[in-house]
């Protein structure tokens, strides 16, 4: 069995840290130099040579997280490691995932490209916002399930009268996932928009009175869906609303939406660091999911058996 190294990005390094530890081994030591121009060049500070490496890092803006990973990887290629494998928690772009209007760019393929030319042996991920992601791939691709540790949080509150909500039709696929590991019906908030970010109308399909209502989502951007979901739910009789949601990237007002609207509380993972307190926000970490499935790469035994 190779020795198995882990090493942390600048977006990533408290998780990762917290891998490493759930693991049971010291987060690796590196070195990320940063020139007067803000060019980025990692390095190692121990040997990996012959090493099973694995590289935590989010992908969320700025697009230098990006940047800094592949060199990550460069560098421990040609530091002679055996494998090099990606822990990506968050994978950015990945909602660039098809041409929907003419002369734009599918950037989830763009940065699977990227990712394998660089080498990489192997992409370990949560929750991407579209699974036929993984099809842009020619190696290895471990799609991890946020619900392992959000559904368990949501079943030691003890609801009565549960009810799931997607906050789009497009998430209906992913409430229902969730929905199903509680028994539960679901109800459908359809939204149109006028633009990336700007809701012009939004209906609730489905029947939510005097019910504890949970939505489903895996992306929180500026929080104005969650937010005009939550609030209409209120309108339509919903007794509560909570939110879970994976990647919590909170741009521009979305902490002041999200202290401003109906929700109870919005639990997120830690893929991505909090800029910011909110006392409606819960983090619940993903640091033993990813250290389990590490582990079962390194052991090459099962990955679904981690799913709940």
């Amino acid at each position: 069995m190779k020795q198995v190294k882990i090493f942390a990005g600048n977006a990533s390094h408290e998780l990762g840290e917290s891998i490493a530890a759930a693991y049971g081994i010291q987060l690796g030591d590196l070195s990320i130099q940063r020139f007067a121009d803000t060019e980025l060049g990692p390095s190692f500070n121990e040997s990996v040579r012959g090493c099973a490496v694995f590289l935590i890092q989010s992908t969320n803006p700025p697009a230098e997280n990006l940047m800094e990973l592949m060199l990550m990887v460069d560098a421990a290629k040609r530091a002679s490691a055996h494998s090099v494998n990606i822990v990506m928690p968050y994978y950015g772009y990945a909602r660039q995932d098809r041409k929907d209007k003419p002369r734009v760019s599918i950037g989830a393929k763009v940065v699977a490209d990227f990712i394998q030319s660089v080498g990489t042996s192997r992409l370990m991920t949560c929750d991407l916002h579209a699974g036929q992601i993984q099809g842009f791939f020619d190696i290895p691709v471990d799609h991890l399930d946020g619900a392992t540790v959000t559904a368990p949080y949501i079943k030691s509150l003890n609801l009565e009268n549960l009810i799931f909500a997607s906050p789009d039709v497009g998430g209906v696929v992913r409430t229902r996932a969730f929905a199903k590991k509680f028994g539960a019906e679901i109800v459908v908030c359809d939204k149109m928009r006028l633009r990336a970010n700007e809701i012009a109308s939004m209906q609730v399909i489905g029947d939510v009175q005097g019910m504890n209502v949970v939505l489903v989502d895996d992306i929180v951007d500026t929080a104005g869906t969650i937010c005009k979901a939550a609030d209409l739910l209120l309108e339509r009789g919903a007794a509560s609303v909570r939110a879970v949601v994976t990647h919590a990237l909170l741009s521009g007002p979305a902490h002041d939406r999200i202290r401003a609207c109906g929700l109870t509380e919005l639990i997120v993972c830690d893929t991505i660091p909090l800029r910011q307190e909110n006392d409606k926000i819960r983090v619940i970490t993903l640091a033993p999911l990813f250290a389990a499935a590490i582990r079962n790469v390194v052991t090459h035994e099962s990955i679904s058996s981690l799913f709940v």
